[in-house]
């Protein structure tokens, strides 16, 4: 099987390929000569903000290539794999695109993500590097990544913004530049993260050709210019804020990043007024509280035009307040780490707009809309969403057996996501038939956290599902059958000492005698929704 300059990976058939570079629709361009254009061509402008600097397209490329030269000098080299987990900050994105630069493989975690998490991917990419943002008050990313370490042994740096005796202090290893490294635009650029339904979290690996050609497609959608000031107010290394059109796309077209701590209104309102943002995205459980603190904000927030929203589902009630009290532009995203993006657009009527999550970016976006014996179902019927095209990987890294199910012998990716298309061709989104919650965004593997909770001498079965919630769209709920009587604070200690991130952490626990079944003797989690359903609303 074909890869992609990588083992482990599976690449795009060579009709494929040579189609789309024929066409051009891949540019055969890498990030480090996308980056070097871009801030060729802008490079007096104001490329990124945070709160302690302000950099121009010219300072922000010097950066990049000290950088670059000083994780050459630590010893890491092409196909070399870090893990990149810090947080909203220009070290964040001088890293990531460092490590493009010289051909080493970042795999973007999250700050939210603990031991189990990090260990996994460390594993299974034989990583390096390991990049942690600074302690808090409320936890010590130091002490974290020395136990990955020990646990590892190819991790061999652990690299902090805070100096540590630990750790490699970040800005140590800005250089002089004076080496290059060749790059492919057809190879692995950089690992993403699936939310996946197994217990091990699965890694999207993403080229150069495909997520520039994602990047290139949103911004045209979403109009950007050299005007544009983007909010990047959620993880930065979450595939919306990134590419959606996120931060490159803002780049792409010689805008402004302006970075936050967190969404919070306090937080954001005074920076939407003072860098004049224009754009920015969210995720749905976050709009009531910015609605909500409307009212008590001194900060205007008129410079903004335009609010995406993403990551989970917008309720009609909800999407219909947006327009009238923050006065910006709604526009509805649905997508996915592994590829397909869609958008409502600029100029699509305020309906299509508020009850449908758009279409795809490209032309060749193929999407099937498929009932549960894989038969394609009519216009406006629900079914699963299935998907390929220019930027839809066509494989998780190193998981052949997993790939059988979640991705068909032509091709498609199975979302897992349940969703039908109009006449118009409008994705509406409706749920989900995999083994997932998705709480406000962050996705849940139920049989990662059930296996965990089964590690307690006293849980004899454990269940995990969704249940409905007002702002998140969906929490968790483990339902428990135990043999002696336990607490839900004792299982939820027995998870974080697992080193589970806090998202992960059941929001509810339920004690019961026996799980309902289905016909075919499994727990019949559907039974179990419904149960925990009619127990929070009556």
């Amino acid at each position: 099987m074909k890869t992609l300059g990588l083992e482990g990976t599976v690449a795009w058939p060579d009709s494929c390929v040579d189609f789309y570079r024929k066409t051009g629709i891949w540019k055969n361009q890498t990030f480090a000569q996308w980056f070097d254009e871009i801030c060729g061509k802008y490079k007096s402008s104001t490329a990124l903000v945070d709160k302690s600097s302000r950099l121009s397209f010219e300072e922000f490329h010097l950066k990049v290539r000290r950088f670059s030269q000083g994780l050459l000098d630590l010893g890491l080299k092409p196909k070399d794999c870090a893990v990149l987990q810090l947080s909203n900050t220009t070290e964040f994105y001088i890293s990531f695109l460092a490590m493009l630069r010289i051909g080493v493989l970042p795999v973007l975690a999250l700050p939210a993500h603990r031991d189990i998490e990090l260990t996994s991917y460390v594993k299974q990419t034989n990583a390096k590097a390991l990049f942690i943002p600074e302690n808090t008050d409320r936890f010590s990313y130091t002490d974290l990544a020395v136990r990955i370490k020990e646990n590892c042994e190819s991790l061999e740096f652990i690299i902090s913004t805070e100096a540590q005796d630990s750790t490699v202090h970040l800005s140590s290893l800005y250089k002089e530049p004076t080496e290059t490294v060749e790059t492919n635009a057809g190879e692995v650029a950089f690992f993403q993260l699936s939310g996946g339904t197994t217990g091990v979290p699965k890694l999207i690996p993403r080229t150069h050709d495909d997520y520039l050609y994602s990047v290139r497609g949103s911004a045209d959608i979403c109009r950007l210019s050299e005007s544009t000031s983007f909010l990047c107010c959620l993880p930065a290394g979450h595939n919306f804020p990134l590419s959606s059109p996120g931060s490159l796309g803002v780049w792409d077209r010689g805008g402004k990043v302006v970075l936050a701590d967190n969404p919070t209104p306090t937080e954001v309102f005074p920076l939407i007024e003072q860098e004049k943002v224009t754009v920015t995205c969210l995720v749905p459980p976050l709009i009531p509280l910015w609605l909500d603190q409307l009212k008590n904000s001194q900060s205007s927030l008129t410079s903004l035009e335009l609010l995406q929203v993403g990551g989970a589902r917008l309720s009609e009630e909800m999407a219909r307040r947006i327009e009238p009290e923050l006065g910006c532009h709604l526009q509805q995203v649905y997508g996915m780490a592994e590829g397909l993006v869609n958008y409502t657009g600029l100029d699509d009527p305020l309906e299509m707009r508020l009850k449908t999550q758009g279409k795809p970016i490209s032309e060749l976006d193929e999407i099937r809309i498929v009932d549960e014996e894989g038969m394609d179902v009519k216009q406006g019927e629900i079914g699963e969403v299935l998907t390929r095209g220019p930027y839809t990987i066509r494989g998780y890294f190193k998981a052949e057996e997993h790939n059988k199910s979640s991705f068909t012998e032509d091709g498609f990716y199975r979302t897992g996501d349940l969703a039908s298309i109009d006449e118009h061709g409008n994705i509406t989104v409706s749920g989900r038939n995999k083994d997932q919650i998705n709480r406000g965004g962050e996705k849940i593997a139920a049989e990662e956290v059930e296996n965990l909770l089964l590690s307690h001498e006293a849980v004899f079965d454990a269940a995990l599902v969704a249940m409905p919630d007002k702002y998140m769209g969906e929490k968790s709920c483990a339902f428990i059958i135990s043999t002696e009587k336990l607490r839900a604070l004792e299982l939820r200690k027995l998870l974080m000492d697992k080193g589970l991130a806090d998202y992960k952490i059941p929001d509810r626990f339920e004690f019961v005698d026996s799980f309902p079944k289905t016909s075919f003797g499994k727990v019949n989690k559907k039974q179990l929704r419904k149960l925990i359903s009619e127990k929070i609303t009556t």
